[in-house]
């Protein structure tokens, strides 16, 4: 499966967030962290926010926070919503555009893999919380628990 650089920049994000939440934290702390351009992590963010994801405040002390506890947000959420659909194949994409593009669309052996493993992909992210994701980034070899956390 390939993820766009929007998608994995929106998970970096918003795994970040998990690690601090529930602090608000600054636009720019996560742009930093990650070496993502703030206007184009401005972009992400907001439409995590306007998809319900993310709370924000204003003013000095401003920032993003997660609207909901870590184990309530998956990461399949987060790519659909910077994303949109998943798409293995082009070949499963025919039917959405144009149900009479393969002929063979009814009876293809690969068209139906693709089918599985876009299944498959889809579960995994959809059941996989920031909570686990979190856990593990604090959890992983040689970590002491300051995994992102440390000063820039």
């Amino acid at each position: 499966m390939r993820i766009s650089a929007k998608g994995e920049y929106a998970a970096k994000a918003v795994l970040y967030l998990s690690l601090r939440y529930p602090e608000v934290v600054t636009i720019h702390e996560v742009a930093k962290r990650h070496s993502i351009p703030v206007k184009y992590l401005e972009h992400i963010l907001l439409a995590l926010k306007k998809a319900g994801l993310l709370g924000s405040r204003r003013g000095v002390r401003g920032g993003y926070t997660l609207a909901h506890p870590p184990d309530k947000i998956s990461i399949g959420e987060v790519l659909r919503v910077v994303d949109g659909k998943f798409s293995q194949s082009s070949c499963i994409e025919v039917d959405l555009r144009n149900p009479d593009a393969c002929p063979e669309s009814d009876t293809c052996g690969l068209r139906q893999v693709w089918q599985d493993v876009q299944g498959a992909v889809e579960k995994i992210l959809f059941e996989t919380t920031f909570e686990q994701v979190r856990k593990r980034s604090l959890a992983g070899p040689g970590r002491k628990g300051d995994y992102m956390l440390h000063e820039i």
